[in-house]
């Protein structure tokens, strides 16, 4: 498949195929391919693919130093979750779409000569009836094995991927993950240390809600979105924030939160007004509560066309940012913290941390980039 996704001829997807024990040896490690007549094995390439309710994103990187150098990336809107609420399975459709998204992602694999990799799918399929039918489909069309990742995998994925950004002299972080299906709230500590390779974080508790953008706009409607409706939205998720709420003493001092999701890199895009959306500018900065506030009071008042076309948002998201700015309000409200550090990053770099630790890649001398 090209990257519209149109058929380009036969591929063999052996060299993306999961060993027949990987469930002894631990989820996600791939052959390796062997280079012709007996060459040296090609420099170890990793790739991370998370299959989410909205998205399906691929990052392939190299070691590189105490961390990693991207060498591809794809990412595409395939809402494998719409409709999923109220019918309980995947539809033909979303499938399409996934099958369609999955063969570029493939593609790409291929080309850059993966050595390893991880391939999730997280709440839409493991809220559908017919996801492991799906999980099937997709090894015999695609020729790639996905692995359903349980929530509190997904939540330490999303914890790893996001740790470089904590603030060193904070005493604690809020980590929060706004996804289509559902939304991972994470306590972290400090970071712990290592001599080499990324940190490593070091989870005080999580707790997953049941809501996501996708969820939460099928059943409240994402295109008119007026201050009343958003009420209902955010006290909606505040009912599944409150237990998490209560189990912690509410001692904020010193703590800040850390968002990862297309929700709060939205807001970070529209408060820089950026004329187009940059990674560069996004990842990573800082925002206010007055900032976030104003942000939200802004989409609220836009109508949906306005939406549409603001650079930041597009048709693909203009119907669900305000069912995940709603989520985020809901966290806002039950954990008052000044400071938020947004994160574009998240389970696909938690995935690759994970994988080059355990092959101790930062135990050695980094490899060149």
């Amino acid at each position: 498949m090209d990257d519209e996704g149109r058929a380009t001829g036969g591929l063999d997807p052996a060299p993306y195929r999961q060993r027949a024990d990987s469930r002894a040896r631990g989820r996600g490690h791939f052959r390796h391919r062997r280079p012709p007549n007996g060459g040296e094995p090609a420099r170890a390439t990793y790739a991370a693919l998370d299959l989410g309710t909205n998205n399906c994103r691929l990052l392939i990187a190299r070691p590189s130093g105490d961390g990693f150098r991207v060498v591809d990336a794809f990412s595409r809107i395939i809402r494998l979750g719409e409709g999923v609420s109220a019918s309980g399975r995947l539809s033909d459709a979303a499938i399409g779409r996934a099958v369609a998204a999955l063969s570029v992602c493939r593609d790409k694999m291929r080309s850059r000569g993966v050595t390893r990799a991880r391939l999730i799918a997280t709440e839409a399929c493991r809220a559908a009836e017919n996801g492991a039918e799906f999980l099937e489909l997709i090894r015999a069309q695609v020729g790639i094995e996905l692995e359903i990742v349980d929530r509190e995998t997904e939540a330490d994925l999303a914890a790893t991927g996001c740790t470089p950004l904590i603030d060193p002299q904070a005493r604690g972080v809020l980590l929060f993950d706004i996804g289509g299906g559902s939304s991972e709230l994470v306590s972290l500590a400090q970071s712990e240390p290592v001599t080499r390779g990324p940190p490593k974080p070091v989870v005080r508790s999580w707790v997953s809600l049941p809501v996501g953008v996708v969820t939460l706009a099928e059943r409240h409607g994402g295109v008119r979105v007026d201050r009343a409706l958003f009420e209902v939205m955010v006290a909606e998720v505040a009912d599944h924030v409150a237990p998490f709420t209560a189990a912690h003493d509410g001692d904020l001092d010193g703590v800040h939160m850390l968002g990862t999701s297309g929700t709060v890199t939205t807001i970070a895009g529209i408060h820089l007004r950026l004329p187009r959306y940059d990674r560069r500018r996004v990842d990573g900065c800082w925002l206010s509560e007055t900032e976030i506030s104003q942000v939200i009071e802004q989409l609220i008042g836009m109508t949906y066309e306005e939406r549409v076309a603001n650079a930041c948002i597009g048709s693909e998201r203009a119907d669900l940012v305000l069912a995940g700015c709603a989520i985020l309000e809901a966290i806002r409200r039950a954990f008052p913290v000044p400071r938020l550090r947004v994160a574009d990053r998240g389970l696909r770099e938690g995935i690759l941390v994970k994988l080059m630790r355990e092959d101790g890649v930062w135990s050695n001398a980094a490899e060149p980039a």
